[in-house]
C-alpha cells in the first residue's frame, strides 16, 4: 500500500487542469481546512473533494468493493465514508460549500465541467467576496 498516492492521483489532476483552463486559481490541500480538501478556491469559499471509488466506498460499477481480506477493508472503507462525512459537515459549518466528485464521473469530461461550473457560478444572493 506503500505505493498508494494520497495528493496527485490522476482523477485530481484532471479537474486541477480543468479547473485551470476554466481560469480559476485555486489552493491544494490546506493544511487549516478540516480534511485537507483536494481543491480550494478561497475567494469563492468553495472546496472541491476529488475521490477515488474504492478508497472512499462509492456504490459505483468500477469499486465493486474488495472480495480478499473483508475483515480488513470493510470497517476500513466505513471508516472513511464516515470521516468523509465529518468533513463535510466541519467545512459547511465553517461557510464553506463543498462539492463531491467521484473518480467514475470525472470519466465524462463534458459532465464534470459542467458540474464545476455550475457549482463556481456566482449565487446573486450572496455578496461578493472582497479581494
Amino acid at each position: 500500500m506503500s505505493r498508494i498516492r494520497g495528493k496527485d492521483t490522476k482523477p485530481e489532476l484532471v479537474v486541477r487542469s480543468m479547473l485551470h483552463r476554466m481560469g480559476y486559481r485555486f489552493r491544494i490541500h490546506r493544511k487549516d481546512l478540516p480534511g485537507r480538501p483536494d481543491i480550494v478556491l478561497p475567494r469563492h469559499r468553495k472546496a472541491v473533494l476529488v475521490h477515488g471509488c474504492f478508497w472512499h466506498g462509492h456504490l459505483c460499477k468500477i469499486a465493486p468493493g474488495s472480495k480478499s481480506n473483508t475483515a480488513y477493508w470493510s470497517p476500513k472503507i466505513e471508516a472513511n465514508r464516515a470521516r468523509d462525512q465529518r468533513n463535510r459537515v466541519a467545512l459547511a459549518e465553517l461557510g464553506w460549500q463543498v462539492l463531491e466528485l467521484w473518480e467514475c464521473e470525472i470519466r465524462d469530461l463534458p459532465r464534470t465541467e459542467e458540474r464545476l461550473l455550475a457549482f463556481l457560478k456566482p449565487d446573486p444572493c450572496q455578496p461578493m467576496p472582497r479581494r
